[in-house]
């Protein structure tokens, strides 16, 4: 019995062109002719970047009792690199990042030298001096806060603005003195007449002091807020020191109008 073929399937005899069959790895080819990475992302490990804005951005519940502007001031302090460097290395707050930006750029505090710290709380600024002077130096400092001790520094737990406290510090200091720092800051009330008064008649006060105890060459370094050190204060400073200059550190809050006068080569009492 004569077997019949079974019957050929459309476009499969001698003459139909053959099909190639296309496998989804060619079509990804590239122009190279080589087949690219597959890139698929391992969903326990973040993308590139998240790893660092999930580290960065810590976010903070209001607690019941807490006001809202104390969460947010709490959440800018766990989110601030220079909070979290500072204490990693050891510093008692990130303002120490200030001083060493204006001692790097101005040469402020030397091996032997004497300083004074105006509203040294919570002692940051005293950690810089005392590390920079050395035990040659001498580091003496003043708040009404309280503050755990600075090894190398003697700290005066009094009012600067006390008439009793320039006489106090001088005492400790037994002498002329080589730089005057402060960073002193009256509470802002909002109100931006009255918080830049406050800054000045700071600023006014700390000048005098130093006027007083300054040797000659000496520097003076002082907050300031708004368009700096201006008026009878910026008039005085470069009547009694050879440069007076502005800066702000780049440890420094982007939205603080804070700013530091650094006035150096005191001229000596007249």
């Amino acid at each position: 019995m004569e077997r019949r073929k079974p019957p050929s399937k459309p476009n499969s005899g001698p003459g139909a062109r053959k099909r190639k069959r296309v496998k989804a790895t060619d079509i990804a080819k590239t122009a190279l002719g080589e087949e690219p990475e597959k890139r698929t992302r391992n969903k326990s490990a973040p993308m590139k970047g998240e790893a660092a804005q999930r580290q960065l951005n810590v976010h903070v519940k209001t607690a019941k009792r807490r006001e809202y502007g104390s969460t947010l001031w709490l959440k800018r302090q766990l989110n601030d690199p220079y909070v979290r460097k500072a204490k990693a290395e050891g510093w008692r707050s990130r303002a120490a990042f200030k001083l060493l930006e204006l001692d790097e750029k101005f040469s402020l505090l030397k091996p032997g030298a004497r300083v004074v710290d105006l509203g040294c709380a919570p002692g940051g600024w005293c950690q810089v001096a005392v590390k920079a002077v050395g035990s040659r130096g001498r580091v003496v400092g003043i708040d009404y806060l309280e503050m755990p001790s600075v090894q190398g520094a003697d700290v005066l737990a009094m009012d600067f603005l006390d008439d009793a406290a320039p006489e106090r510090l001088k005492e400790l200091l037994d002498g002329n003195i080589d730089i005057v720092l402060s960073d002193m800051a009256a509470p802002t009330t909002g109100h931006k007449s009255t918080d830049h008064l406050r800054i000045v008649a700071l600023a006014e006060v700390a000048l005098d002091f130093a006027q007083d105890v300054l040797a000659p060459g000496g520097a003076f370094v002082c907050k300031v807020f708004a368009g700096g050190a201006e008026g009878e204060l910026l008039k005085l400073l470069k009547l009694n020191f050879a440069s007076v200059k502005h800066a702000k550190p780049k440890a420094s809050r982007s939205d603080s109008a804070e700013k530091y006068v650094v006035a150096t080569g005191f001229k000596g009492k007249p």
